[in-house]
């Protein structure tokens, strides 16, 4: 589990192609610290297992599966990313709960400077996110812990701080760039037992009563 609160960006240094996918070879310098073999790591929102540690960075075999559902298939060496370690149990969850499994892929499609370093960013959203982006709710963008300031249809809004802005790969990204996304964990699980609930109360009829001898 991670929280959605950068350590570093690190940058990719080399893409492997495999025959299950591809290999990443990372640059990063902080995190590799206490990284260790078998060590999950949140690499622009997708969690990946590292499978080797060296100084100065890491490598991570990423899936064909996530190679297509996420912004890693595009990957190329000299591109940004942001990494965090998964959270320790006695660590402080200071964004909010991300998988790491990335619900779909997003674009940037309106960035601006409001002043004081601070950033408006649009987003629009796949189909099938909607429901799950709620005004003030959490919403991670290439694995960062933001909260949705707007929300219109497909488009949603963030505002990011100067902190934020500085010490991750949103410096470097241009409308039309494709992000990672991954909607609140737990709008998921209220919106299945709602579901349930709904299914329970449409099943139970006035005719249905009858039938049971009421």
């Amino acid at each position: 589990m991670f929280t959605g609160i950068v350590e570093e960006v690190g940058r990719i240094a080399a893409v492997e192609p495999r025959a299950s996918g591809s290999r990443l070879r990372v640059e990063a310098a902080r995190v590799v610290g206490d990284l260790r073999e078998g060590d999950s790591i949140c690499v622009s929102g997708v969690c990946l297992t590292a499978v080797g540690v060296g100084p100065g960075g890491f490598w991570a075999d990423v899936s064909r599966e996530t190679l297509e559902r996420s912004t890693l298939g595009e990957a190329r060496p000299g591109a940004l990313v942001n990494l965090e370690r998964a959270l320790a149990a006695s660590g402080r969850l200071g964004g909010h709960i991300v998988q790491g499994h990335v619900d779909g892929v997003g674009v940037i499609r309106g960035m601006e400077e409001r002043g004081g370093g601070d950033w408006w960013l649009e987003v629009e959203a796949p189909a099938g996110l909607e429901p799950y982006l709620v005004y003030k709710g959490s919403v991670a963008v290439d694995g960062i812990s933001l909260t949705v300031a707007r929300v219109e249809g497909p488009l949603f809004s963030v505002a990011v701080i100067p902190h934020t802005w500085n010490n991750t790969n949103l410096r470097a990204a241009r409308p039309g760039a494709r992000v990672n996304l991954e909607t609140d964990i737990l709008a998921k699980y209220v919106e299945k037992l709602l579901s349930r609930m709904e299914t329970r109360r449409e099943k139970l009829t006035v005719e249905k009563l009858r039938e049971m001898g009421y």
